[in-house]
């Protein structure tokens, strides 16, 4: 079944199965044939590559990616979806896996396929609402994929991209690029969705670092930090501190000096590195 992501393919399709769009999973479907050709070009895909696809839905990109990779493992979590992948491709290149992707263990489901590959790239049109989880999941706990290209809001792709001193900035942000270098490859308009989502889309590419130039004394506590000194941006960082871990204010503010901060300063403004050496600066303080 060739060029499903076009308009009246995708209209077909769903009228043969009578499927309908489900707002809780946060479906859309993207029906632009150049679109998502420019998406494939994206990332490193050779026909020696293993792509992890997440919600590949009708397969509109799945067909493309089928098409220049060795194999795709594709995760839906939509039972009524299943059916229609299946029939549309019966293709020994695709392994779909029925389930929650952020219940399961991917370097495991990589492993059970018994593929040779060169590299392995996540290539997805992500939901909305779990864009993040998705995101930190792959990126936390697998140690094959080097590269991942995802639509996401582009709203969400400002935050992934974001530097410090910038409104879009955040935690996601400081995460990402702790263990990636990030970057927006493309924006794409609502229009070319069914249905159409309610705000504009952006493609980020995202591209894990082989080494870590600084690494913290404890990734978990790291993440902490960031996630508790962005819990109120309008709040200076000693303020978010001082709720997380009860120390006070003027041993923080004097801490964050010693580290050549300035005592009033927002998290916004400290780096990726400012934040590492925060984190291994409170642990030896015995503030966990």
């Amino acid at each position: 079944m060739k060029k499903i992501g076009t308009v009246n393919r995708t209209k077909e399709t769903l009228k043969k199965y009578g499927f309908h769009a489900k707002k809780k999973y946060g479906q859309n479907f993207l029906v632009d044939q150049n679109i998502l050709e420019k998406i494939v070009q994206i990332p490193t895909l050779t026909k020696e590559t293993l792509v992890i696809e997440i919600g590949p839905g009708l397969g509109s990109l799945t067909e493309h990616l089928l098409d220049n990779s060795k194999h795709v493992l594709a995760y839906e979590i939509d039972n009524d979806l299943i059916k229609i992948l299946i029939e549309n491709f019966d293709n020994d290149k695709l392994s779909v896996i029925n389930e929650d992707f952020l219940k399961r263990n991917i370097d495991e489901d990589v492993k059970k396929l018994e593929i040779d590959f060169d590299n392995v790239v996540v290539v997805a049109n992500l939901p909305y609402y779990i864009t993040t989880p998705i995101i930190l999941k792959i990126i936390e706990e697998s140690s094959f994929v080097k590269e991942i290209v995802v639509m996401t809001q582009l709203e969400v792709a400002r935050r992934l991209t974001s530097k410090p001193s910038n409104k879009d900035y955040n935690s996601l942000s400081v995460a990402i690029q702790y263990k990636a270098i990030a970057n927006i490859a493309m924006k794409v308009p609502k229009n070319v969705f069914i249905p159409a989502p309610n705000v504009d889309s952006a493609i980020v590419k995202l591209t894990i670092k082989d080494e870590i130039g600084i690494k913290p004394l404890s990734e978990e506590h790291f993440y902490n930090l960031v996630r508790s000194s962005f819990k109120q941006r309008r709040k200076t960082l000693v303020n978010n501190l001082f709720v997380r871990y009860n120390e006070e204010k003027v041993k923080l503010i004097l801490y964050l000096e010693e580290l050549g901060l300035n005592g009033q300063i927002r998290a916004e403004n400290l780096s990726v590195v400012d934040f590492i050496r925060l984190s291994d600066y409170l642990l030896n303080k015995g503030l966990k």
